[in-house]
């Protein structure tokens, strides 16, 4: 009977030892909140000074955009609901400035990332002024864009004593005044000899973490200079070169400086983008009501399309992962 009875008094136990898991489990989720929120805790000053210093400005932006106000007549500070929308998507001129817009962005970007793929194949090979070469080339990124515009809109494009109307004379083409006759072009040149270094370093990144041996292997088997970039160099390439033009477009859609400095966004408005037309709107025109609207239209599409772009980019990333 003892011999019998032992076996009876170890069940319990068991039973014990079998819940006792659950019992650590759960305080182990206990532990590891308390681990998330500990690492959690000293960020939350950053995110509400973010919530502070972005959130708050665009909704009062937004509510800005819902009324009537004149600066110029303050009794006009009336609610008027949609209107200004619907006023700023009848405006022809807000419908040019946005083609501007996309012209700018497109341009600058797909011209700046052709040319900084060059440059940046040319600095992933050894050559002697290989760290001067790569200083000059990065030096345009570096300077202010307000100095930027003055270079070109003075020194470069001025109709009397501007460089590219000199070297234009020595071949007997006589000179132009290049902001008033090609302003949009004149904009565009400056903002690629500007970006053009950015899209360079980030392809140059690209071009530095490929690995030597894939392409050893393929000079190994016979394949040409040019097969080698557009089947192994180009694919390796794709993440960088999505992150750059959603990067490239991000910035250059908020151009201001090189439209204020050097065109003034004319003649008229044929050379204005979004934020210059919403600048002139709001400290010209005084029209707090459109102008709200219109930079609220703005960062909706920019958004928008960030986030298409994003989802492209980390799609992306993990296909070539689970490859």
């Amino acid at each position: 009977m003892p011999a019998s009875s032992t076996p009876a008094r170890q069940r319990p136990a068991g039973r014990r030892r079998d819940a006792n898991p659950a019992v650590s489990r759960g305080a182990r989720s206990d532990a590891q909140r308390r681990d998330a929120w500990s690492r959690r805790l000293p960020l939350l000053p950053a995110l509400v000074f973010t919530v502070i210093a972005t959130q708050i400005p665009f909704l009062i932006t937004i509510w800005y955009s819902l009324r009537s106000w004149n600066l110029l007549n303050p009794a006009s500070d009336v609610f008027v609901g949609l209107s200004n929308y619907a006023a700023i998507f009848t405006d022809s001129t807000f419908r040019q400035v946005a083609l501007n817009s996309v012209l700018y962005t497109l341009g600058c970007v797909v011209a700046a990332m052709v040319l900084g793929t060059l440059f940046a194949l040319l600095l992933d090979r050894t050559f002697r002024g290989q760290g001067i070469v790569r200083t000059l080339l990065i030096t345009p990124f570096l300077i202010m864009p307000v100095a930027s515009a003055t270079l070109w809109g003075v020194s470069m494009f001025n109709p009397t004593f501007g460089l590219v109307n000199w070297v234009l004379g020595l071949v007997g083409i006589e000179p132009l005044d290049w902001t008033s006759s090609y302003p949009v072009l004149s904009i565009l040149i400056a903002l690629v000899w500007q970006w053009t270094p950015f899209m360079m370093l980030l392809i140059l990144a690209g071009l530095q973490s490929q690995p030597k041996d894939v392409l050893e292997a393929a000079q190994m088997d016979g394949a040409s200079r040019l097969q080698t970039f557009l089947h192994i160099t180009l694919p390796h390439l794709r993440r960088y070169l999505e992150l750059s033009v959603l990067l490239g477009a991000i910035y250059v859609v908020n151009t201001f400086d090189q439209i204020y400095l050097m065109t003034a966004g004319g003649p008229g408005t044929s050379s204005a983008n979004l934020p210059y037309y919403i600048y002139q709107r709001a400290f010209l025109g005084f029209d707090i009501g459109q102008a709200a609207a219109m930079g609220v239209v703005v960062v909706v599409a920019t958004i928008v399309i960030a986030n298409f772009a994003l989802r492209l980019i980390f799609k992306g990333f993990m296909s070539t992962e689970q490859n």
